[in-house]
């Protein structure tokens, strides 16, 4: 409550109408009472600036000054009037009522707008209240005793009595302003300045209000003077109908007619017309017939009716306030009375008083029926629900919703008790205010055969159930018997393509391929045919034909309903054979796909006469599945673990093609460089008829075209370096096959190599590689679009089946795929085969760095830490900074005079390195070491050199590589130094018996190709492998690293071999963890 200065509460009333008048007295209370004083300050005490809304939308602003009571009050004001206005006395009234209220305790501010409040002074001019016009345009006017004992109007008016009512009769004041507060202040926003006030804008309390006045004396006059005064009923009229026969109608007897009434206890009221008072009418005012004899004096003329005012029981609503105007009847035919007395009649009665004539008989209602409305369509139907009431010999169809033109037949209690009584299903849902609530719905499926099975002849042997149907239901059986897939291939008019066939039965009826694989697609748990027989999909057989049917659709081409295969197809034929029964069977397609499938049914290959070697049981399985390929011209990958002789086995196809004379060109080998020297020295050993010849240049260097150098060559040898320089010339070329050795070369399909290899013109192509997959599975798929172009056609539908789902973590695809390439894919193991080969151990030895080493590794991991992985976010754009700081911590896990010369050149692996060759010379043992940094392989040979320990050398700057592996094989050197990429292939050198990897490699694959030098066949010596890994550091978590991603290729192509992902965010994180 604000503190205002408290010469404001010496302004009474009296004051302020001795100082501005009662006029602006009387306007200034009223602005004060509409709270249009806003912003208020006070300055000293004396001075008081006010902002005051005048009677539009400008604010005033009103200065009162005050220093010795009221008679020093100066006030100024920005109005037009300047001084002395109704602005000043609204700032002042403010102000002291408020002081007012702050002064006076709360629990009496609460209670004083309840009590009665009598005039200070006596009782003051005694009131009364005129009424004047008729019926609804009946208004009152407030009247006072005036000096000659008359009422009078002057000084009587409603704003006297609001403003100027002191010399009043107290009571019969406040009896008139709350008839005044009745008024509908939100329609008369600016008060009551109306002389006489309509008793139309008056609330229904007006009535009470009314009899309030009158026992509180203020009189009632009648503004006719002929009249007697105005009589105010007690009780109050009860509006109603009566319903009688209507007699008026000849031409449609038996109808009724409604009339309103007014009833007074058992007296109808004689109301004329406009007699209602209110909107809506709450009370009516009418005259009684005059009666003479009863009247008062005559001296006004003659005598009027007297005035009778009386409120209604209940206020009228808008549509009924119409029919009681004058003489309004309501006819109602005979042919309607069913719907009227079902329908109208008892929403009458609950809001009006009806009385039915003795001699109206009236139809009684019926209760509702539940209609259901179906409408079949082909293997569909839609449901409709609704109600229908039967009122005489007419029907009423309600829907669910009411509608505002519906006749008012609804029996909401029995609508509902029939939606409860409806069966569960799709139609029926529960109301968001409890209870059932049915809506239209469209079946099909298993819900339609529900519905037709089950609830429908339910409803139909209802009795409150009424049921629509547009024909007769259909007839639904479901099948017992199990579904059965018949398979069928046969030959294509297309080259090597067969046609496939899939046909599904149940029950000797043929099943639509089209829905059913749709309807297995959607995850439908049923299938309804034609006829009407429908069967469950929830069989396993009919899952798994989706799902090969699927994986069809987008690798092989179709044909309708049908599909085009190959032999390279020959698992997915194999997965469908599983499922159904094989119909028919071409006999092309039985040998091609039965060989491929089973390696028992190769057909028998004798080894070629001019091979100088005796093929191992293993080896001569390779060569027929090789032979095979070659008549069925297929290709495929030979995939044998390192050592194996995949070389021999690719010789012995090519000797053998040329001895029959079925290679009209010649063979196409293509290798790493480094190992062309192995294929011409193998050829010449076990082919020693093949005329071979080897490409080391390009035609410009050596001078001669290809086209020379293979019309003399049965085999020609050449680099994936050299094809790719001069494809255009290789393409032009026609080979019998071509062989790719070390095929992993080529996995990248978008690099040239591969589109070099792909578009050379042969009748086959073989992979050679004991690492088919080494990044990820479109390494597979790049060698099998070479080798079998027609298994996967397409490398996004590849990536989509097989690649996305598999490295998710799905099981079952990656089954399907190794089923899938199983043909196409001959791998076998050392393990397996060659038994007799001595075992290999493999041994991780950790090493402890130097307290030297440790801070100088701790303190640049700390700093690389930081720098990666604030990068690696981006890993496609910040890969290979990302990369030369794992491979900075990587030498530094070595020595870290790799990273700075500044540093020390000791190195811990190193004595661990001398003090096991020493060991393992002493016992006669020759070891491979490799590492992938010829900087540490410096350091390796200064130590050796230190230790008097013998060795030879070899890495990718070697230019006599052929007698640094001959000089090792034939001499006496314990130590054989290779860095990891020089030796990875091409070589074997089974005279050592000892590995040592130096560092890990983020290949496994690398490693493994590494140890194989040594491990395959020739070797009689068990072989031990030690990785010398350095503890707590990058090395232990890249090893950790290779054995978390060893496990996809032994899942796709096989056991025993390995494979590396290239690094992703998470395996980064990891490797700085």
């Amino acid at each position: 409550m604000r503190n205002y200065p408290d010469w404001v509460l010496a302004f009474t009333d009296a004051e302020l109408e001795r100082r501005f008048g009662a006029d602006t007295v009387a306007r200034g209370q009223a602005y004060a009472q509409q709270s249009r004083v806003g912003r208020v300050q006070v300055t000293s005490g004396t001075h008081v600036l006010g902002a005051v809304q005048g009677s539009g939308r400008s604010s005033y602003e009103t200065l009162l000054i005050c220093q010795r009571g009221p008679a020093s009050l100066v006030t100024s004001c920005t109005c037009p009037v300047r001084t002395n206005c109704k602005h000043a006395v609204a700032l002042i009234v403010h102000m002291r009522d408020a002081s007012r209220r702050a002064e006076t305790p709360s629990w009496q501010r609460t209670l004083n707008p309840l009590m009665r409040r009598t005039p200070v002074g006596g009782g003051g001019a005694r009131l009364a209240l005129q009424f004047e016009g008729e019926g609804s345009h009946l208004s009152l006017r407030p009247l006072k005793r005036g000096n000659r004992e008359v009422w009078v109007k002057s000084g009587a008016t409603w704003d006297d009595l609001r403003f100027r009512g002191n010399a009043l009769a107290g009571a019969h004041r406040d009896a008139l302003l709350a008839i005044a507060a009745s008024r509908r202040r939100s329609d008369f926003p600016y008060g009551y300045r109306a002389d006489a006030l309509p008793m139309s804008e008056l609330r229904p309390d007006v009535w009470q209000l009314l009899r309030a006045a009158r026992n509180a004396g203020v009189e009632f006059v009648d503004a006719d003077r002929r009249a007697d005064a105005p009589r105010l009923l007690g009780d109050p009229v009860v509006p109603g109908l009566d319903l009688d026969a209507d007699e008026a109608s000849p031409g449609e007897p038996g109808g009724v007619v409604l009339r309103p009434t007014l009833r007074l206890g058992e007296q109808e009221l004689p109301v004329p017309a406009g007699a209602l008072i209110g909107r809506p009418a709450h009370g009516l005012a009418y005259r009684e017939a005059p009666d003479p004899a009863l009247t008062g004096s005559l001296a006004y003329g003659v005598p009027r009716g007297r005035l009778v005012l009386a409120p209604l029981s209940r206020s009228l609503t808008e549509a009924e306030q119409p029919l009681f105007y004058a003489d309004q009847r309501v006819r109602v035919p005979a042919s309607d009375l069913g719907l009227f007395a079902s329908g109208f009649l008892p929403q009458l009665r609950t809001h009006l008083d009806v009385v039915v004539a003795p001699e109206v008989v009236l139809p009684e209602a019926s209760a509702p029926a539940l209609l259901c409305r179906v409408e079949f369509g082909d293997k569909t139907a839609s449901v409709h629900w609704g109600f229908r009431y039967r009122v005489g010999e007419r029907t009423h169809d309600l829907g669910l919703t009411p509608e505002a033109s519906e006749p008012p037949l609804r029996n909401p209690p029995a609508e509902e008790a029939l939606a409860e009584s409806v069966p569960e299903g799709p139609w029926r849902m529960d109301a968001p205010g409890g209870g059932v609530e049915l809506r239209p719905t469209f079946l099909t499926g298993l819900p339609l055969i529900e519905f037709v099975s089950r609830t429908l002849p339910d409803l139909r042997d209802r009795d409150d159930v009424e049921v629509v149907l547009n024909r007769e239901p259909p007839d639904f059986r479901e099948a017992e018997e199990a579904p059965t897939v018949n398979l069928s291939v046969t030959d294509s008019d297309a080259g090597d393509w067969f046609n496939l066939g899939v046909e599904v039965t149940i029950g000797g009826e043929k099943v639509p391929f089209g829905p059913l694989f749709t309807a297995l697609s959607l995850g439908d748990d049923h299938l309804l045919l034609d006829s009407g027989t429908w069967f469950s999909l929830d069989h396993p057989e009919l899952e798994q034909l989706r799902a090969l049917i699927e994986e069809a659709r987008v690798l092989v081409d179709r044909d309708g309903d049908g599909f085009r295969l190959r032999p390279e197809h020959a698992g997915l034929w194999d997965d469908l054979v599983r499922l159904g029964v094989v119909a028919e069977q071409s006999a092309a397609w039985q040998e091609a796909v039965g060989a491929l499938l089973d390696l028992d049914e190769l057909p028998n290959a004798a080894p070629p006469a001019g091979l100088r070697a005796d093929l191992r049981l293993y080896q001569m399985v390779g060569y027929r599945w090789l032979s095979f390929l070659w008549r069925s011209r297929l290709g495929g990958i030979l995939a044998d673990e390192m050592g194996l002789g995949k070389t021999l086995q690719a010789l012995a196809l090519v000797a053998a093609t040329r001895e029959s004379g079925e290679a009209s060109a010649p063979a196409l080998v293509v290798a790493p460089t480094s190992v062309l020297g192995t294929w011409a020295s193998e050829a010449a050993r076990f082919t020693p008829g093949l005329r071979v010849a080897t490409i080391t240049e390009t035609q410009k260097r050596r001078g001669v075209p290809l086209g020379e150098v293979a019309e003399g060559a049965d085999l020609v040898l050449t680099s994936y370096t050299l094809l790719r320089l001069e494809a255009e010339d290789y393409q032009a070329q026609e080979w019998s096959v071509v062989l790719l050795d070390e095929a992993q070369f080529v996995k990248n399909y978008a690099s040239k190599a591969y589109h070099a290899v792909r578009r050379l013109r042969s009748r086959l192509k073989i992979a050679l590689t004991g690492t088919p997959l080494e990044n990820n599975l479109m390494d597979l798929w790049s060698l099998l679009s070479i080798a079998a172009p027609g298994l996967f056609p397409d490398p996004k539908a590849f990536t989509e089946v097989y690649r996305k789902p598999i490295e998710a973590g799905e099981s079952e695809v990656l089954g399907r795929l190794h089923t899938r390439i199983r043909p196409l894919i001959l791998r076998r193991t050392k393990a397996a085969v060659a038994s007799e080969l001595p075992p290999k151990q493999e041994q991780v030895v950790p090493v402890e760095l130097t307290p030297a080493h440790r801070r100088i590794y701790d303190r640049q991991l700390a700093r690389e830490r930081q720098k990666v992985l604030g990068l690696v976010g981006e890993l496609g754009r910040n890969r290979i900074t990302i990369l030369r700081s794992l491979t900075l911590l990587r030498q530094l896990s070595l020595a870290p005079v790799l990273v700075d010369p500044e540093h020390p050149a000791h190195a811990a692996k190193l004595d661990v390195l001398v003090e096991l060759m020493r060991g393992l010379i002493d016992e006669g043992h020759r070891a491979l070491v490799f590492s992938q940094f010829t900087g540490f392989l410096a350091l390796v040979k200064k130590r050796l050199d230190a230790e008097h320990i013998g060795y030879e050398y070899l890495d990718g700057r070697t230019r006599d590589r052929a007698a640094r592996i001959d000089a090792f094989k034939h001499g006496d050197a314990p130590a054989f130094l290779i860095s990891l990429k020089a030796g990875g292939f091409g070589l074997t050198l089974t005279e050592a018996d000892y590995v040592f990897i130096l560092d890990p490699w983020w290949n496994p694959a690398a490693e493994t190709q590494a140890i194989d030098r040594t491990h395959r066949i020739g070797q009689d010596k068990p072989v031990n492998v030690y990785r010398l890994v350095s503890t707590d550091t990058i090395e232990e978590k890249v090893v950790a690293l290779q054995q978390r991603k060893r496990d996809l290729f032994d899942q796709v192509v096989g056991a025993a071999s390995d494979v590396a992902a290239p690094l992703s965010a998470e395996d980064i994180r990891g490797l700085l963890s």
